[in-house]
């Protein structure tokens, strides 16, 4: 849940700063602005810790790395998409198909228990999984249905 704080706090002070610099609320571009942040900054995570996000990637997957680089490639991309309004709206479902699919190499890892960022399998398996990952993964879609394409 650390990874959503990012979202939050984002959010937070994305709407500080709307209605401080616009004078009104701006919920639309603070709920895209805190989403952008956040896939941007796990797309980019994608780099930094390469080596236990393949350790995620179900073992008849070929050419992990590639997918690793890929899909950090991917959200980084939906994070300026999101923050393009021309194309917010297919930008957000694409966004939500991939959270669905991305959802089965969480469980994968937590079955591993993988650990991404020591690239290694001493994490926290299930618990995380039950705990932590199918929450953020419920908030993830929703944000981004309701701010990319609800509000839109």
């Amino acid at each position: 849940m650390k990874l959503l704080s990012v979202l939050f706090i984002t959010f937070i002070l994305a709407t500080i700063g709307t209605k401080f610099i616009q004078g009104s609320w701006n919920f639309l571009f603070a709920g895209n602005f805190g989403m952008t942040a956040f896939i941007i900054f796990t797309g980019l995570s994608h780099f930094k810790f390469q080596k236990g996000m393949a350790l995620m990637i179900p073992e008849f997957i070929p050419a992990k790395l590639f997918w690793v680089y890929f899909t950090g490639i991917l959200e980084i991309a939906a994070g300026i998409g999101l923050m393009i309004p021309s194309i917010r709206e297919i930008t957000a479902i694409l966004l939500i198909v991939f959270y669905i699919l991305v959802f089965a190499a969480n469980i994968n890892s937590s079955k591993k228990n993988v650990n991404i960022f020591k690239g290694d399998y001493s994490g926290p398996g299930m618990a995380y999984l039950y705990r932590e990952r199918i929450s953020m993964q419920i908030i993830l879609i929703a944000w981004t249905w309701y701010f990319g394409i609800y509000l839109n």
